[in-house]
């Protein structure tokens, strides 16, 4: 029987009493990768944060529950969230250089885990941050452990970062936009480092990104968030073959086309994302959607299993056929 990792229940979060995150269910389970994709502004690193208890001071959450195996992370004390965090569950963040310790250096930065977590004198840390580092496509790795994040170019702090995150084999892995920043050498290095971990570990990994590439190549199954809402999830060859909502049959559309007719517009969506204490009544997604009729307004709709083992939020699905 397949052992659930992750389980986030009705996760709710607000940011000065408007919400940001609305009511967020997902799983992951043992060797699973889920994606999480969708605009800027739509909850899925703020669902990360809320995951891993870093939360800005302004945010709070307001409902849910959030279980890593049997353990409810909204439930504990902060002196135990820490004891969890680099070691049970790891984030790899989409700004590592702002993530960083500008006043300590890399190595230290990375061998502070198996210190911490798993109690490793100094010389073994040592051995295995260098070992890391070199994993992970750093050149030199010897040198680099010595310096200090602002002597590393974005890329290099990026993969610090993910030494970090791997150092203690974490049974989860969220991974915020992770190859920010990375050529594609070193992105595809990355990626199969994280596979690699799934593989030896059964780690199960959060994989939040913009990248439809990344996700084809990468994700089991995919959770689609528009306005703080989960409003389609389903294997991610399904996603790919049959889209159940507009939003992420638009968002499927906008991807480049290596096949597709030459000196062409890119498709867009169009409007944006609605600012947060501004989400419109009923389906969020109305305002923009082609498919939006009177119901839509009157009603949220709910997210309710589709034949493909996934689940969509729409009124219209059996619609989405009319969409380019």
């Amino acid at each position: 029987m397949t052992k659930r990792v992750l389980d986030v229940q009705e996760l709710a979060v607000a940011i000065a009493g408007n919400p940001v995150v609305d009511g967020v269910s997902f799983h992951v389970d043992e060797g699973e990768i889920l994606s999480v994709v969708g605009e800027s502004g739509c909850g899925k690193s703020m669902t990360a944060f809320s995951v891993m208890g870093l939360l800005p001071k302004v945010a709070r959450v307001t409902g849910g529950r959030v279980l890593l195996g049997e353990n409810n992370l909204l439930d504990m004390a902060e002196k135990e969230r820490r004891r969890m965090r680099g070691n049970d569950l790891a984030m790899i963040f989409q700004e590592p250089v702002a993530s960083l310790n500008p006043l300590m250096k890399i190595g230290r930065q990375i061998e502070e885990s198996l210190v911490v977590h798993r109690n490793l004198d100094g010389r073994a840390a040592r051995k295995a941050a260098i070992a890391m580092l070199e994993e992970v496509g750093i050149p030199d790795p010897e040198v680099r452990f010595g310096q200090y994040p602002f002597e590393l170019s974005g890329g290099m702090c990026q993969r610090a970062m993910i030494a970090m995150a791997l150092i203690c084999r974490p049974r989860l892995l969220i991974a915020d936009e992770p190859t920010t920043a990375l050529d594609v050498t070193i992105q595809a290095q990355i990626l199969e480092l994280m596979k690699r971990l799934r593989e030896e570990t059964g780690a199960a990994i959060l994989l939040i990104t913009h990248d439809m590439g990344v996700v084809a190549d990468m994700a089991d199954r995919v959770a689609v968030m528009y306005a703080g809402r989960v409003i389609e999830e389903a294997p991610v060859d399904a996603i790919f073959a049959k889209q159940e909502h507009p939003y992420t049959r638009l968002l499927l559309s906008t991807i480049p086309r290596l096949d597709g007719a030459p000196k062409t517009h890119l498709s867009t969506i169009e409007g944006i994302v609605p600012d947060i204490g501004s989400w419109p009544e009923g389906c969020r997604f109305r305002p923009r959607c082609p498919l939006a009729g009177a119901i839509c307004a009157e009603a949220v709709p709910p997210l309710a299993a589709r034949d493909d083992s996934g689940a969509a939020a729409c009124w219209h699905s059996e619609r989405i056929g009319e969409l380019a």
